[in-house]
């Protein structure tokens, strides 16, 4: 019995110590469960320690991003300044005058001041000026009048001072004096730096070295051609050389070749009727040949009065420009249509990333060759300053506003600026 009871005992003993300890268990799984609020747990304050790092980092945009968000490059645009006047034909009533001014100064020879001095803003600020010389300069010789031209140097020292540096010597009076006048005047024109004359060469070898003027990273190549030379012709055994229209197959090789070395071909083309204001079949015929073959801008005299102009679209897409005829610059012709004239300005653009060259900003400003009773006081008046008062006393038997709103009315409104 005692075994029994001892074995019961063993029993409730056993029983009581496995509750106790279910107890203690439970007790501790409920205080370590408010202990994990109020204490670091390591994992999970390791993650939001890496959390608050992160978010504090200024993110750094890659290649791309700078590239994307960096302002557009802006082209390299260069532009050219570029002045023309036509025909500047002295006759003996011009350099005598000036002859007569300078000696009034008490200087010796020839004082051609006035004769320019109301149109030379119109050269200010001009990088290429380019004026066609009609008439032979030198001192070699004596001076002449019509029919067989020739000026004083003080005329072509005047032209430089003016702003001019670039010379056309194409046209029917460049043989006025003969071979010994055409050596004078290229010899004249050669003595002065940075002065380009074309048109009329000493030999062969000369003709083909075509002049290039680089400006502002944009070259131009200069070309010059007429129709005839009056009649007049070299001796068949001089070197010099003179190009005419008709020699075709010749110009067509020059312009092509000036094409393929110079950003703009300039070509000064003595062509069309005297004294009309329309352009001739063959003018017209020649300009777009001229553009085919790869010519930008055209330079036209010989008609002595005020014509047209025109862009011309050339095969490579671009647009190319002619001047039919500047006119005169000044003269002393007696045609009411010869008084009036133009100087052309335009501005040539050269887009230096793509090579894309364009001719903007074309005007055509109108110009009065003015003079009194029998020629005196010849010079050029600004349209835009010209008076009544002066064209009633102009010297031009005929000449009166009618007339000259006729011959500006040839000049279409988009370039016609008066200034």
């Amino acid at each position: 019995m005692f075994k029994r009871f001892k074995c019961l005992l063993m029993a409730l003993t056993i029983v009581f110590s496995l509750c106790s300890c279910a107890r203690i268990e439970e007790n501790n799984a409920s205080s370590g469960t408010r202990t994990a609020q109020d204490t670091t747990n390591p994992k999970t304050d390791s993650l939001e320690a890496v959390t608050t790092e992160e978010s504090s980092i200024t993110t750094v945009p890659d290649e791309t991003d700078i590239l994307q968000t960096e302002p557009p490059k802006e082209p390299d645009i260069r532009r050219v300044h570029l002045v023309c006047a036509g025909d500047n034909l002295i006759h003996s009533s011009i350099y005598n005058q000036a002859r007569r001014r300078a000696k009034a100064n008490g200087k010796e020879g020839y004082d051609f001041d006035f004769v320019y001095e109301k149109i030379e803003k119109y050269l200010d600020g001009a990088d290429i000026a380019i004026l066609n010389q009609e008439t032979v300069v030198t001192d070699e010789l004596e001076p002449s009048d019509y029919p067989r031209f020739c000026s004083p140097a003080d005329l072509g020292e005047k032209m430089i001072d003016l702003g001019f540096n670039v010379f056309s010597l194409s046209n029917n009076h460049v043989l006025d004096r003969g071979e010994k006048g055409l050596l004078a005047t290229l010899k004249f024109w050669d003595s002065h730096d940075g002065i380009i004359r074309y048109g009329a060469y000493r030999d062969e070898a000369d003709m083909n070295n075509i002049r290039i003027l680089e400006v502002n990273g944009i070259t131009f190549a200069f070309l010059g051609y007429m129709e005839h030379t009056n009649g007049l012709s070299l001796p068949a055994d001089s070197e010099c050389r003179i190009t005419y229209l008709k020699e075709a197959e010749l110009v067509e090789q020059q312009v092509r070749l000036a094409n393929e070395l110079a950003d703009v071909v300039v070509v000064s083309a003595h062509y069309g009727k005297e004294t009309i204001n329309e352009q001739t079949e063959s003018q017209l015929r020649v300009t777009q040949n001229l553009v085919d073959w790869g010519a930008d801008l055209i330079i036209g005299t010989q008609p002595h009065t005020a014509q047209g102009m025109s862009y011309y679209d050339k095969p490579d897409g671009g647009k190319a420009f002619c001047y039919y005829c500047l006119g005169n610059f000044v003269s002393a012709q007696s045609y009411y249509l010869t008084m009036v004239g133009i100087i052309g300005d335009l501005d040539v653009v050269k887009n230096m990333d793509t090579g894309e060259v364009t001719i903007e900003n074309v005007k055509a400003i109108p110009i009065i060759t003015q003079y009194g009773a029998n020629y005196s006081n010849i010079h050029i008046e600004p349209y835009a300053t010209y008076t009544q008062e002066l064209l009633d006393a102009h010297g031009c038997e005929g000449f009166n506003r009618k007339r000259l709103d006729h011959v500006l009315s040839y000049i279409p409104e988009e370039f016609l600026s008066v200034e």
